[in-house]
């Protein structure tokens, strides 16, 4: 499944890095790509970290990430390599079709998404439809976006607007805490605490404090 296409075609190689803690899949997927036409692998690294420092040394055009790995998973190096280059594009290849890996690495940033029972012609036409900003997608992924999207939305709770920082203010201000309290207990300033309140008081729809403990207290959001 094909998105988006708009770029021009590329004249010179496209630049990869490959990110996937194993050793024996980088060593496939590098002799794999290094027969195919348009296609350099700049770099390979065994962890999100080494990653994100790779690509800071190589500007690669197309990144192929795993998932699972230690430290840091794909997920995360995903967000955090698209925060420094937002236009380099990152292909899942991965083992998992999971809700809980698949739905936040593609909300992270990733661009196409690929199982590792993948062809190495579906990997290579993967990546070259990257560069020209197209998305490619396993038909499994596929089905399961189409399908989340058919299902009705459900309305969301309030306090699912807080960020984390009005979440841990809402916390201490159920359990009663002045916003001194709050300053010395968060390292920030009163100032900073107000506005975090107001902010917390308009999100939730309340009037005063009282009510956001209260409402703090209901859903369970008190410690």
């Amino acid at each position: 499944m094909a998105m988006e296409t708009t770029d021009m075609e590329r004249t010179e190689n496209i630049r990869v890095l490959l990110v996937d803690d194993h050793e024996m899949v980088r060593i496939g997927l590098a002799a794999v790509l290094s027969t195919e036409d348009g296609i350099e692998v700049v770099g390979e690294a065994g962890n999100g970290m080494d990653g994100i420092r790779l690509a800071q040394e190589y500007k690669p055009d197309v990144v192929l990430m795993d998932l699972v790995m230690d430290g840091m998973d794909g997920i995360e190096t995903t967000r955090k390599l698209l925060q420094l280059y937002p236009d380099c594009k990152v292909i899942v290849l991965t083992s998992y079709l999971d809700d809980e890996k698949m739905y936040p690495v593609i909300e992270a940033g990733a661009f196409s998404y690929l199982l590792k029972t993948s062809r190495a012609n579906e990997v290579a036409d993967a990546i070259r439809a990257a560069a020209r900003g197209q998305s490619v997608l396993e038909s499994q992924v596929a089905s399961k976006m189409m399908n989340r999207f058919r299902q009705p939305k459900q309305a969301q709770a309030a306090h699912e607007q807080l960020t984390d920082r009005e979440m841990e203010v809402m916390r201490l201000l159920a359990q009663g805490k002045s916003n001194q309290d709050i300053a010395d207990e968060l390292f920030i300033g009163v100032k900073t605490v107000k506005f975090h309140v107001t902010n917390i008081l308009a999100k939730l729809e309340v009037e005063d404090r009282t009510q956001a403990a209260i409402y703090a207290y209901k859903n369970g959001l008190a410690e």
